[in-house]
């Protein structure tokens, strides 16, 4: 292979009045090659463009990038320019991507298989993190699964190629998406990429996530001979219908091809199911009607506390409590192994119902709103029982006293390392927030 930059060498910095000692090639694309780097005895990965792509206006958006810094810590963000003598072009550094973390392409391809608990909490730190991007007035472009990174044992993420990002809804930068996550209106070239676009992608993203397929392929897409650039605008521009559509079924998943979305679709509760309908049906003609990224953090930080286990086999199902009142209180089968499912001790806290299984964790986002997708530190954990007769408990793990009381009983505290009985009808206050207990 015929690099930028050669291994093992000292690469002098003109900018820096410096030198870093280049490590080895990580990975190249269309726009350079990335490598890992040395730099004043730091690890980093250093990014150095093609000629083709060195231009000034990418220049413009690099030195933008670097003076407003990081949206959030899972950006690996554009952190110093880069200019060499003995290199034609330029390039930046940014921090080096923890090897933990595994590519999306991964799932897709089953190399590595995470639990619902967290693809859920994966999806809710994507929505959150793109928030934040958003709330600066940033659009970042290319929203695909070749950018994403996850910790598929904490559902952590890291973000790459960022040095596309730009302002919002502005038309410098040469990037428009990748095909199959860009907007109709870009796919038309009606459009610049802009906040509106990147949640269409953020959609598209999160339907892959959670159903390993793609929300526009089902029965137009076998129709079609040769998937070609006029196929693809026709499929994924002119016509796009979601696979799912309510009323429309012309273009349904077909079994045989699309298994993963009929298999994976209604193991999702009904609201999740919703707001993906919003997303690929108002959200494909109307950008102002397209699921915001709160919206998205909200539902998959409660699809997280869905989470329970079927009593037969131990797979993760979801508590959905639309079907649940629509079917007298059962909670159904299991969609594993089809055995009847019996719902864990939960509580409620305002509109947020969180099983409490053997393993469950209560986190700040659950008592404080202003701690969105915070699993920083948990404040409360369920404790196993050493037998079935055993009353179930839930031991106050943060650094702040409870409140407990059943009905017409007086309350009493549960301080910091005491445990609270999961009788159905407790209250339990959190500074200004009250759970509810149910068995």
């Amino acid at each position: 292979m015929n690099q930028l930059l050669k291994t093992n060498c000292k690469l002098s910095l003109t900018n820096l009045q410096t030198h870093c000692e280049v490590d080895y090639i990580i990975g190249s694309g269309a726009q350079g090659e990335v490598y890992k780097v040395d730099l004043d005895g730091k690890s980093l990965a250093l990014k150095w463009y093609f000629s083709r792509a060195a231009t000034e206006k990418q220049r413009n958006i690099l030195k933008t990038l670097i003076d407003k810094g990081p949206p959030a810590s899972s950006f690996l963000w554009p952190i110093l320019f880069a200019e060499s003598p003995a290199i034609p072009g330029f390039g930046y550094f940014m921090p080096l991507r923890d090897t933990r973390f595994k590519g999306l392409t991964n799932l897709m391809k089953r190399r590595i298989d995470p639990t619902f608990q967290t693809l859920s909490l994966t999806g809710a730190n994507l929505a959150h993190n793109f928030l934040q991007l958003h709330s600066k007035g940033l659009c970042y472009r290319d929203i695909s699964f070749g950018n994403i990174f996850l910790d598929p044992n904490t559902a952590e993420i890291q973000i790459c190629d960022n040095d596309n990002v730009t302002e919002d809804d502005q038309s410098q930068g040469g990037i428009l998406g990748t095909p199959r996550f860009m907007a109709p209106e870009l796919v038309r070239r009606e459009a610049s990429p802009s906040s509106q676009t990147d949640l269409f992608s953020l959609s598209v993203l999160l339907f892959y996530l959670l159903l390993l397929h793609h929300p526009l392929e089902g029965k137009k897409e076998l129709s079609i001979k040769c998937l070609d650039l006029p196929a693809m605008n026709r499929l994924y521009g002119k016509e796009p219908l979601f696979i799912f559509d309510p009323i429309d079924s012309s273009n349904e998943p077909v079994s045989g091809h699309h298994d993963n979305a009929l298999i994976f679709w209604p193991i999702y509760p009904k609201f999740l199911r919703d707001l993906f309908i919003q997303a690929f049906g108002e959200g494909l003609v109307d950008p102002t009607s397209r699921v915001r990224e709160s919206e998205w953090r909200n539902a998959l930080t409660l699809l997280s506390d869905s989470i329970f286990y079927c009593s037969n086999c131990e797979s993760e199902n979801f508590y959905d409590s639309d079907f649940i009142k629509a079917n007298q209180g059962s909670a159904g089968i299991c969609w594993s192994c089809q055995n009847t499912l019996s719902l864990p001790p939960r509580i409620k806290i305002e509109n947020k119902i969180i099983m409490l299984n053997k393993d469950s964790k209560l986190f700040p986002y659950h008592i404080d709103d202003s701690r969105p997708c915070d699993f920083s530190a948990p404040i409360g954990e369920r404790l196993s029982k050493n037998s079935d007769l055993e009353q179930p408990t839930i031991k106050n793990i943060s650094r702040e006293k409870w409140v407990s009381s059943l009905p017409g009983e007086t309350p009493h505290d549960i301080l910091p390392g005491e445990k609270l009985n999961l009788i159905t009808g407790t209250q339990v206050y959190f500074g200004k927030k009250k759970g509810i207990i149910r068995i």
